[in-house]
């Protein structure tokens, strides 16, 4: 295999496969990233066996087809400190050979493991498809990622639960996340091709690596999904990935029904008095209480090492018609919803104790549940 590349070409393609590879694995060839180079252009693909990553490159001079592995973030490093308007030249003549760098007057070689030793894992039919445009998917995904939850004992809940559903008549394709303390439920009009998918829980690593690569374009992405794994392609890029072998619970239990306490609160004036109140105290897991009565919200926070702080909202931002009403949400729980909110919020309470349904009131299509704290 011998080919001749542009570093930019070569370093953008890099940056998208490496950062799957896991730093730490117990299989050598994992920490690879096997190099393709045809007539049609040069194929990277990187792997953890979860996750894979291929990207195409054309253009590619390509003075003899072939195939080798090497060290993935070795290589990139290389790459990313080359000059800038580097050419650079890739040479493996076969077998156990090393691998030959060379730009200028830069010259290296790297270790190869075998071609046979890579993983396939992106075989196999994928027989729904549909596509979203990049933006939709970058919301879908913003929206609800935050409420992921990260204990791996409760492996079903880490990851965005992806299916079709019915709203209000409407057919939507629906991302739902939750960890137990509050969850995330985002929805969009059902995309065509989407109305026979099953329902799907997508990975946090998946989910992650995907939102980077939405971020770089504004076209259609195409997703492809079977019982037991899904494809992103985004442009020269697709990411295939295994997805989550359990039972997403039935969330729309856990929704509450009958909230008829209603507090509507800017977002911006609502989001710097939970973030002044809450750094009175630097635990994780600090509360913020609510304290609520006709068109007033008093936040407070405590700490046992320093005091307490509190902020008065009244009316002109805060709007709450029903009775007096004392309520404890993590400040960190509001934070991540707030972050996602555009203008307004509404927050519909039963009691002090119950389940709290938070909405954007600009975009309705996004709902929030929060457990309350005890404060």
């Amino acid at each position: 295999m011998k080919f001749s590349v542009d570093r930019a070409v070569l370093l953008k393609a890099l940056a998208h496969v490496q950062s799957v590879v896991e730093r730490r694995n117990t299989i050598p060839i994992l920490a690879n990233v096997l190099l393709a180079a045809s007539d049609a252009g040069l194929r990277l693909t990187a792997t953890d066996m979860e996750i894979a990553v291929v990207e195409e490159i054309p253009g590619v001079t390509v003075a003899r087809p072939g195939r080798a592995t090497a060290p993935a973030a070795t290589l990139y490093e290389m790459v990313r400190n080359l000059p800038e308007g580097a050419k650079i030249e890739l040479d493996h003549p076969g077998g156990d050979a090393p691998l030959a760098l060379r730009a200028g007057r830069f010259a290296t070689s790297l270790m190869v493991l075998p071609v046979e030793d890579f993983p396939a894992m992106t075989d196999g039919k994928l027989p729904h498809r549909f596509t979203l445009p990049a933006a939709t998917l970058r919301d879908l995904i913003d929206r609800t990622r935050f409420a992921i939850s990260t204990e791996e004992t409760r492996y079903y809940l880490n990851g965005i639960y992806l299916h079709a559903a019915e709203s209000d008549g409407q057919k939507v394709l629906r991302a739902v996340a939750t960890d137990g303390h509050r969850l995330a439920r985002v929805e969009e009009p059902l995309p065509e091709g989407a109305a026979g998918m099953p329902g799907v829980i997508v990975p946090r690593k998946t989910v992650l690596e995907v939102r980077k690569l939405a971020e770089e374009t504004q076209d259609e992405i195409e997703i492809r999904l079977s019982d037991t794994k899904i494809r992103f392609t985004i442009g020269p890029v697709s990411l295939t990935s295994k997805l989550i072998d359990g039972t997403f619970p039935e969330y729309e239990r856990v929704i509450p029904r009958g909230n008829d306490k209603i507090l509507r609160v800017g977002k911006k004036e609502f989001a710097e008095a939970v973030k002044r109140v809450s750094a009175i105290s630097t635990e994780r897991q600090r509360p913020v209480k609510l304290t609520m009565d006709r068109n007033h919200l008093l936040l407070t926070a405590s700490s046992p090492e320093q005091g307490q702080a509190q902020e008065e909202m009244d009316e002109g931002s805060v709007s709450y018609e029903a009775g007096p009403l004392e309520i404890g949400f993590q400040a960190r729980y509001l934070t991540d919803i707030t972050d996602q909110a555009t203008d307004k919020l509404e927050f519909r309470f039963a009691d002090g104790a119950a389940p709290t349904i938070v909405t954007d009131l600009a975009r309705p299509e996004a709902l929030y549940v929060l457990m309350p704290m005890r404060v």
